[in-house]
């Protein structure tokens, strides 16, 4: 069974890998990869390269058993589709092998605007990452969806290659890349907020200084 977690890991922190790692031990996954996307469709566009965000992307899951980067989407042009990339995946896995796509609540609530979602559940299955507080909305499609496809019984995902829908419950960690993006950009540390050899490589490779720039920029202009 397979684990695939997309993202622009822009960068990645410690609340993308303590999530990974619940879910990781909770299902049993063979291996669970970790996908940086290229362009993305439903939110703003990345900050570092693709080339940088893999280099952080590799720092932060060295040594840790079963995590590995799949970076597919870096290697494709155009738009980052979830269903191309499941697609992709499947062809080389097979029609057996059971893919779970991990997602957190809020995009899954939106789910339904992704290009193709039905052909998405062709392809995998879907598990839904639940923090602290956090609800599914009631939208009547979506909630009529959960309760077909829900399952509870690990079984069910690893006898099936797709089409189910798991909840699981994950650490909350208040962690953002937007965050620390901005941390950067005036000069502070976010250190402790994401892997120490992730943030040498911020440094070394100055991935961010763009932000730190551009707000140098809005406070000269409103002096």
């Amino acid at each position: 069974m397979i684990g695939l977690f997309g993202g622009t890991f822009d960068p990645i922190h410690h609340g993308h890998l303590r999530v990974a790692l619940d879910v990781h031990q909770a299902l049993g996954f063979d291996e669970l990869r970790f996908l940086p996307l290229n362009v993305a469709v439903h939110r703003d566009q990345p900050h570092a390269s693709g080339a940088q965000r893999r280099a952080m992307l590799a720092a932060a899951v060295a040594g840790e058993r079963g995590f590995r980067i799949d970076d597919r989407e870096l290697r494709r042009p155009g738009r980052s589709y979830t269903v191309d990339t499941l697609a992709s995946i499947r062809a080389e896995v097979g029609e057996r092998e059971a893919i779970c796509l991990l997602v957190g609540a809020d995009a899954f609530n939106g789910f339904f605007d992704w290009h193709r979602p039905y052909a998405i559940l062709e392809l995998a299955h879907l598990v839904v990452m639940l923090r602290p507080g956090t609800s599914l909305q009631r939208e009547p499609e979506l909630r009529n969806e959960v309760e077909r496809r829900r399952t509870r019984r690990r079984g069910d995902l690893a006898d099936a290659p797709a089409g189910r829908i798991w909840l699981e419950s994950v650490t909350q960690l208040d962690i953002s890349s937007t965050r620390i993006r901005q941390m950067l950009a005036v000069g502070r540390s976010p250190r402790y907020l994401l892997p120490d050899p992730v943030l040498e490589l911020i440094r070394r490779d100055g991935c961010y200084l763009g932000e730190r720039q551009a707000m140098s920029s809005e406070r000269q202009v409103g002096r």
